[in-house]
Formats: C-alpha cells, structure tokens, sequence
C-alpha cells in the first residue's frame, strides 16, 4: 500500500487535472473528483441552487427519474419539462421562466435556478454545437447556471453524428463532469467547473454530501490512466462502433427504433415473442410498452463489450 496526502490534494489528482485540463484546453477550470455520478449530480445541484430554487430538465432527465429523489432529498425540487427525445431546447427553457416571472405571486412558487441537462440524454440522443449555444445564450439571458451531465459523456462525444468536442463543451458549460464509471473506471466522475462563480466552497458542498474519498489516489489513478494516450476516447468509440453494429443488423431486419439514437444505447421495437427469444441469452432491458403485442427494448453497448459477443447478437437478430 502506497501513502499520500488524502482527500483528492495527492500527486495521481493533481496529474489526472493537469491531463483533463489540456483535453479542454483549459487551465482555469477547477477539476474535482468524486465516486458516482448520482452524487455528482446532488452535490452540484445543491452547491449551486439556493434554497427556494428548483433545477430545470428533461422530464426523462437522470435527475427526475432514476436517481430515488436524490436532489428532492437535499430539498430542491427538480422542475421537469417534457420532451419527445430527451432534449430541452432554448425555447422551453425561456417558456418555463416567464411563466415564473409572470405569475401572480411569484415568491409562492419554487424559482427556477439553474439548467440541468445530460449528454448524451437517457435516451441515447445527443445535442448538436448550435442547440446548446442556443441554450448557453438563453442561460445568460435569464443568469442561469447550465450544469451538464456527463455520466456518458464518451459515448457522446463519440457518436458519428456528434459535431462537439470537449473543449467546445467546456466553453458552453458553467459546470459538467466527465464520467469514469461507465467508460471504464471502477468508479468515478470528474467534475470540471468552468465559472468562477460556482468555483468558491466546492469542496465544502463534496465534504457535506459525502463525497470527499479518503483515500482520494484511487481516483486520480484512474483519472490519470484515462487521459493518457487517448484512452478515454478509444474505449468511447468501440462501444459506438458496437451499437452501430448492431443498429445495423437491426434495420437490416427491418426492425424499427422507439427513438433515433446514434450513441450506444439502442431502442429496438420487438414483438413480444422476439424479445422473449433474444432474452434468452441476451441482457435487453424492457424501456417502453408499445401495443399488447411489442415492446421497446434497450440495448447498450459498453467499453467492455465484446465483439464476438456482438456477431452472437447479430446472427441471433438475422435468425428472428
């Protein structure tokens, strides 16, 4: 076992900072690095809103409906939107602010504080660079703190129809974190802060939401390892290269999509008697009833899957 200055303030961190740094080119972020992203979110959110504020998302946002009331637990209230693909747009988010400001007795209402949103969101879709600067300008307008998801942020900006690149988002963002957990790691989330409003006391709100790790090296290891050599974006791209893969086998089948996604998380519409036959020696996750008689299914690739694993997939999907 190896001895270092606890808490994240180690030599691995500092490293792992200096790696992500350069991957956004920029030297003015402040980099903090926690377990998971469901406490990223939490202690984020919290850090930034005040107590009678709410956060802005997609009512099939992480934060609304797989986090258990992670952020109503720390008494904010999440303000949900609907959305068609998981995506807010500017207009939605201007809509839900004068509908605060002109109302009767705004004050006996939870104000809306900041703009949460993920990339790519629960459903495999993905922002363009002119939707998102269309949000940061309405975010300016209405001094609101854009905060972005990034559990999957690889397989994002990995997607062949994705016209961003990390340091574009590190430019649109006040707040949003790079996701270790699902690209690799064995746990961990980097939270880049970009606004220097939101920089003071961080490490306050991570201590108070039991985030800060002990033995914080653990962290920056991974961190570190990632960020050398490409890696992060390498083992992004397989899982892409996978879904796309099986996206292809599945049209090929003139099996149809509950949504166009170009991430690796596929929503295949099965009958129920295919999906009963793939279940058999395949993980599908039940996503959406569609009729009596067919299912929505996700399918997800990661960086571990393997590709012999997908042929099996494949040849299972052209025998339906």
């Amino acid at each position: 076992m190896e001895q270092t200055v606890g808490y994240g303030e180690d030599a691995y961190c500092d490293e792992a900072r200096k790696l992500i740094q350069k991957a956004c080119q920029r030297e003015d972020v402040d980099i903090h690095f926690l377990v998971g992203g469901t406490q990223a979110n939490t202690t984020v959110i919290a850090h930034i809103l005040r107590p009678h504020q709410g956060v802005i998302a997609a009512s099939s946002g992480h934060i609304n409906v797989h986090e258990t009331g992670a952020i109503e637990s720390t008494g904010h209230k999440v303000l949900a939107i609907p959305t068609d693909d998981g995506k807010l747009t500017a207009s939605q988010i201007e809509e839900a602010m004068l509908e605060h400001i002109n109302e009767d007795g705004p004050e006996h209402m939870v104000q809306p504080g900041m703009v949460y949103l993920s990339f790519p969101t629960e459903i495999g879709t993905i922002y363009s660079a002119e939707e998102l600067k269309a949000i940061r300008a309405m975010c300016d307008k209405y001094d609101l703190p854009l905060f972005i998801d990034g559990a999957r942020l690889g397989y994002g900006l990995c997607s062949p129809e994705c016209d961003l690149t990390l340091p574009q988002l590190s430019q649109l963002a006040d707040v949003f974190y790079i996701g270790g957990t699902k690209v690799g790691a064995l746990f961990g989330e980097a939270v880049i802060i970009t606004s220097d409003a939101l920089k003071k006391d961080f490490r306050y709100s991570i201590k108070q939401h039991g985030g800060m790790l002990a033995k914080g090296r653990l962290l920056g290891i991974q961190f570190a390892t990632l960020f050398t050599d490409d890696l992060y974006f390498q083992i992004s791209r397989h899982a892409i290269d996978e879904a796309m893969r099986i996206r292809a086998a599945l049209q090929a089948k003139g099996i149809g999509f509950l949504i166009d996604s170009p991430t690796n998380q596929q929503f295949p519409i099965f009958t129920n008697e295919q999906a009963a036959i793939l279940s058999q020696n395949f993980l599908l996750s039940p996503w959406k009833r569609i009729d009596d008689t067919h299912v929505a299914m996700r399918i997800c690739t990661s960086w571990a899957t393997k590709h012999e694993n997908v042929d099996c997939l494949i040849e299972a999907i052209d025998k339906l």
